[in-house]
């Protein structure tokens, strides 16, 4: 696919997903949050665009650089944003957006994301550290091991060889984007994209997102919530959306929704891992409709 394509879905995929109201317990077009607002997120869905379209072009499935598209995308989004709005979603598309272009029809994707993440190197592994850092974003890395907030961090990972796909790995069991990347994106493709590309043709686009987002978060505790309140209350927060869902037709759905909004960010649990996901999925059901 086109190179200027997949990055002009990216930034729709981006808007779409922050205008999705109400996306419970995330930013929205009516839910600002004291350190970011719902416009922070639409201008960073604008900001990595060129980047996209660059990491797209002319790829080296090789050496595709990921990690260096990863940092370039955050450090643009940071010289407009001064809050880490839009890390988890660059990290998502990137990959998929790389393996877009690389690949002949929409089924080859998932197999190309493998080969890309496959071929990640040292370097890649060294500039998601500093996007990460960059980011100020909290969990990923900040373990014993290759701790992404130590000083030699980088030299460490250079001294064992570790690529961005091994160091992900490393951070798989504890963060569901580290996951997503290392398995072949299940929650994307098997989960997230599949509901999306359905509603969306049956319902708004806003309706498809939110339900998209519910039906994500009610099957994959998001990691956001487990590493600040524990793996127990991110399941909890999972079952307490499968419940909503399963009242989706009655009259007062939408009520209840808002209500869980309420809940949630009066709690301050975030399921800001999920709203990543949500953003993904979107962009690979408009990739769908684009290959088609």
């Amino acid at each position: 696919m086109n190179a200027y394509e997949i990055a002009k879905i990216a930034q729709i995929a981006s808007a779409l997903e922050v205008s999705g109201y109400p996306k419970p317990g995330n930013v929205h077009r009516t839910r600002d949050y004291d350190d970011m607002e719902f416009e922070d997120f639409i201008i960073s869905g604008i900001v990595i665009g060129d980047t996209i379209r660059e990491a797209c072009d002319n790829v080296d499935v090789e050496n595709p650089k990921l990690g260096k598209f990863i940092l370039q995308a955050v450090a643009e989004t940071d010289k407009w944003i001064k809050n880490n709005t839009n890390l988890g979603i660059v990290m998502m598309i990137t990959p998929i957006a790389v393996a877009a272009a690389i690949s002949e029809s929409f089924d080859e994707i998932r197999e190309s994301i493998k080969v890309l993440m496959t071929n990640t190197s040292i370097d890649d592994a060294c500039d998601l550290y500093d996007a990460i850092n960059i980011a100020d974003a909290g969990g990923m890395g900040d373990q014993d091991e290759y701790d992404v907030a130590s000083d030699n961090a980088k030299n460490e990972l250079r001294e064992n060889k570790q690529t961005m796909f091994d160091v992900l790995k490393i951070s798989a069991p504890w963060d569901m984007l580290a996951r997503e990347m290392t398995s072949d994106m299940p929650a994307v493709f098997e989960i997230g994209y599949p509901t999306y590309h359905k509603l969306s043709k049956e319902k708004s686009k806003n309706e498809a997102c939110v339900l998209t987002f519910l039906t994500i978060l009610s099957q994959v505790p998001d990691t956001l919530i487990s590493r600040k309140y524990g793996s127990d209350e991110a399941l909890k927060i999972s079952m307490m959306t499968r419940d909503l869902l399963n009242i989706k037709d009655e009259s007062d759905f939408g009520d209840k929704v808002k209500e869980f909004d309420e809940f949630l960010f009066k709690n301050k649990y975030n399921p800001g891992t999920t709203a990543d996901l949500t953003a993904a999925s979107i962009f690979v059901s408009y990739l769908k409709d684009n290959f088609e």
